[in-house]
């Protein structure tokens, strides 16, 4: 657990100790960030002591899969959301981030390290930019460094389905519909994550609580806008994904077709051969040919004419 507060004029006070918070909640001239990475079931109780929080926000916050969500309380916020990365090998991990905003403080609480939140810190922590922060500030850093991670990861799966879209069109092979259904259902993965986090920041526009303040609300807006993009690249991939499987689907349709076709034809050509063969192999005693000496060469140029003829028939009909 580390402990951040920002004084104007003092720069940045980091502490480890959990009996300085109530210290640094009396003053009125700086802004605290409490960072619980891992959090431990002891935390649950003074977490509670130290902030009053809700004892259902901090049961849904030390929940590991938590639905993205912001819930209001008197004095502050309770705000779920996630990290994401991806990795072809293993698909979409998902980082859970808890944060609790109020007047001065902020509390994030998470099982592992996330790259986004430690970069907010440094960040945060640099001489230069000692200045007293607003919670919307910070929460809006916080939260704007982990919707940009959001794009690189879309960009990976969109270079796998023009990837995908690539291997349709030379041909396919035995594992291409299992890698589209995969990265379909990596998408609706990443959709399920995005769409609630809209809603997120959707709801902290409405400032329900004097937590943030009007200015900061043009930050959170453009937040809000970049999500509702994502969200609509997200939904085109899945289409061009749709897309293309009804095409592999289509392609590998007909070619099974023209196989058949080529199938029926020669069926019919082999039938007319067999009865002309069947009609010379019955055993009948009068039968004219039968002594002819050009019989045989007969019969074979009747299948030969007989086969030529059909294939002429099916290749002007189209269907050869």
């Amino acid at each position: 657990m580390s402990i951040r507060c920002v004084i104007p004029g003092e720069g940045v006070q980091v502490s480890s100790r959990g009996e300085s918070i109530p210290a640094l909640l009396a003053r009125h001239d700086g802004f605290l960030w409490l960072d619980v990475c891992p959090p431990e079931e002891a935390d649950h109780l003074w977490l509670r002591e130290a902030f009053g929080f809700h004892p259902l926000a901090l049961e849904d916050a030390f929940r590991a899969r938590e639905r993205p969500k912001v819930d209001a309380y008197l004095d502050h916020y309770f705000i779920a959301f996630y990290a994401v990365g991806y990795e072809t090998e293993n698909g979409l991990s998902l980082h859970p981030l808890h944060v609790f905003a109020g007047l001065r403080y902020m509390v994030t609480i998470r099982s592992q390290p996330i790259p986004e939140v430690e970069q907010v810190i440094a960040r945060w922590q640099d001489p230069e930019r000692c200045r007293a922060p607003t919670p919307g500030s910070v929460v809006y850093d916080l939260l704007d460094a982990i919707v940009d991670a959001h794009f690189p990861v879309l960009d990976r799966i969109a270079e796998e389905v023009e990837t995908l879209e690539e291997r349709l069109f030379a041909g396919g092979d035995g594992r291409l519909v299992e890698a589209i259904f995969q990265t379909r259902k990596t998408l609706l993965e990443l959709r399920r994550v995005v769409a609630p986090e809209r809603e997120v920041i959707n709801l902290l526009l409405r400032r329900e609580l004097p937590v943030f303040r009007s200015e900061d609300m043009a930050y959170f807006q453009d937040l809000y806008d970049r999500l509702v993009r994502m969200i609509e690249s997200i939904d085109l991939y899945r289409d061009m994904l749709s897309g293309a499987l009804e095409s592999y689907l289509s392609l590998q349709s007909n070619r099974l077709n023209e196989i058949v076709k080529v199938l029926t034809t020669a069926s019919i050509i082999l039938m007319a051969n067999a009865l002309v063969a069947g009609i010379y192999g019955m055993n009948f005693q009068y039968m004219p040919e039968l002594e002819w000496p050009w019989g045989y060469p007969m019969a074979l140029s009747m299948m030969a004419g007989i086969s030529a003829g059909l294939a002429l028939f099916f290749r002007r009909r189209g269907w050869l």
